[in-house]
């Protein structure tokens, strides 16, 4: 039987989870995620997708990060009618995720065309509307962890506990092959770090015939850490934001990290750890994330319900309505803002980072992994200025990192979970990571014993034929992106980080002069 694997998103760079696996019975996809990062990366977004929408059997979804699940309206939209499979909390984050995604496409893509029709561009349409998201919800079908559905002519999938957010899923996928044995393949998804005090450790079966994995913190080593120690590095940037003598804004992931940062800050500042402050949490998506994790938060671990205390009260607000979110540009000194998204690319943070960066007293804090093209990389970069929603920005307030609430893997646990899979018959492909993150696992996983010559790096679109024990490659896609990098800084990063250089030397020149005679050398340099 020929089984064909293809990449369509996810290599070369973090985002756009999504693989396509066919056979002569039918035809799966694994994941059908947005792509995040440069404008170019994004732009794939609005292509059309490289195969049929309507040829597509089920879909199975790792787990609801918009990475993962974000154009499963759009493929609904190009046709698609079968089942998505995925767990009960997968189901109950997508309900609200997809809809949110879908909410923000239709008030970004109508503030672009204002600025499009004043610049006389053409008007873009959004990529799929609340609408469509709802109509992509009936698709879902509940599975189980640990049982085996039948989720296409001669293809069978278990989903095993990935211990990365609620509901998420490693997937085993079993290829009938007539009387041949069958052929197992196992997509990791997103894998959490394991010792966390509310989810299981990743989990997986032993023994597969293909491995495909993600490589998000493939090079790199977190120092292990205890809740405690966890806590107490919070406390610490809570302190010194409070000296700085501004409010402390934090960028945060709606799903799962909003909730975790928010239980570690109620429980330092009543521990006085930390000074007490007022704790917004300005994202309509993360408070309804909030309500899913009280209801299905239940930890086996903890034998409780750690967010339990995540109610609205007198230090901790939801703020649903945009005026409400308007209202925090009167207060002053110190308080704490929680805003989606993570990566500052999406929602009201942006307004926020807007309305503070070129504040010298005001701190933000990033908590998570930041994609290359995205504001939050370039604050994290230490950028001067920065573009937002069209205007220049300089950049004074203090940038802040903390990478201790990630919910991937690092390098050392990503290879351990690899090398419990073991025996693997054929290749294991790595996937879901920039250049060098793939690169820094592949090297580990050599010096764990496996084959460099068992270890792929696929592109986009690229496809292999499979066997049980082999993988040849297809041939050479024709290209969405340019053949650097999906994951580099592009032109429109560039020209950014130009009109930044530009500003800032013509600020620092001695007069007007010197100022008339710098842009003059730059027409003659463009021809005007």
């Amino acid at each position: 039987m020929t089984v064909t694997l293809t990449f369509h998103g996810a290599a070369g760079c973090v985002t756009g989870s999504c693989a396509r696996l066919k056979t002569e019975h039918g035809v799966v996809l694994i994941d059908c995620g947005m792509f995040q990062g440069s404008k170019s990366l994004k732009a794939l977004n609005y292509e059309p997708f490289p195969f049929d929408a309507g040829g597509i059997d089920a879909v199975l979804l790792t787990h609801a990060h918009i990475d993962h699940s974000g154009l499963l309206p759009k493929l609904m939209r190009a046709g698609f009618r079968g089942p998505i499979y995925a767990t009960t909390g997968s189901m109950d984050l997508c309900d609200v995720m997809l809809a949110d995604s879908a909410h923000i496409q239709e008030s970004e893509v109508d503030q672009l065309n204002r600025r499009n029709q004043r610049r006389g561009r053409p008007t873009v349409e959004p990529i799929y509307t609340v609408k469509d998201a709802h109509r992509t919800l009936e698709l879902f079908r509940k599975v189980k962890l640990g049982e085996d559905v039948q989720v296409a002519p001669g293809i069978t999938a278990r989903w095993w506990n990935a211990g990365h957010i609620l509901g998420s899923g490693s997937i085993e996928v079993v290829v009938e092959d007539g009387d041949d044995q069958p052929m197992r393949l196992l997509f990791s998804g997103d894998l959490g770090p394991g010792g966390r005090d509310f989810l299981a450790d990743p989990e997986g079966p032993a023994g597969v015939d293909h491995l495909i994995m993600e490589s998000t913190y493939g090079d790199r080593v977190r120092p292990a850490i205890t809740p405690d120690e966890r806590r107490g590095l919070l406390a610490a940037e809570m302190r010194a934001a409070h000296d700085a003598g501004g409010p402390l804004l934090m960028p945060a992931f709606a799903v799962e990290r909003t909730q975790e940062l928010l239980v570690d800050l109620l429980q330092v500042m009543a521990e006085g750890q930390a000074p007490r402050a007022d704790v917004f949490l300005d994202s309509p998506l993360a408070i309804e994330a909030t309500e899913i994790f009280l209801k299905r938060g239940y930890s086996a671990i903890s034998g409780r319900n750690p967010f339990e205390e995540l109610q609205a009260g007198e230090r901790l607000r939801f703020l649903k309505e945009p005026w409400e979110s308007d209202q925090l540009e009167r207060l002053s000194g110190w308080h704490i803002i929680m805003a989606a998204s993570g990566m500052c690319d999406a929602g009201r943070i942006r307004k926020h980072l807007k309305r503070l960066l070129w504040r010298p007293h005001a701190t933000v804090l990033l908590s998570g992994f930041q994609v290359q093209g995205t504001l939050g990389r370039l604050l994290a970069d230490g950028a001067k200025r920065v573009r937002i929603q069209g205007e220049d920005v300089r950049v004074q307030a203090r940038i802040r990192s903390l990478d201790i609430y990630s919910g991937h893997a690092d390098g050392r646990a990503l290879t351990a979970w690899a090398m419990a899979r073991r025996p693997i018959a054929g290749k294991v492909f790595i996937w879901h990571g920039e250049p060098a993150a793939s690169a820094g696992l592949a090297d580990r996983l050599v010096a764990a014993g496996f084959s460099a010559d068992t270890l792929v790096r696929p592109a986009i679109d690229q496809s292999f034929s499979l066997r049980r024990t082999m993988a040849e490659p297809g041939t050479e896609p024709s290209l969405r992106v340019a053949p650097t990098s999906p994951a580099a800084l592009d032109w429109h990063n560039a020209r950014a980080a130009f009109l930044a250089d530009l500003d800032m030397s013509l600020d620092a020149a001695a007069d007007d002069a010197s100022r008339a005679a710098l842009l003059q050398r730059l027409r003659n340099e463009v021809g005007g």
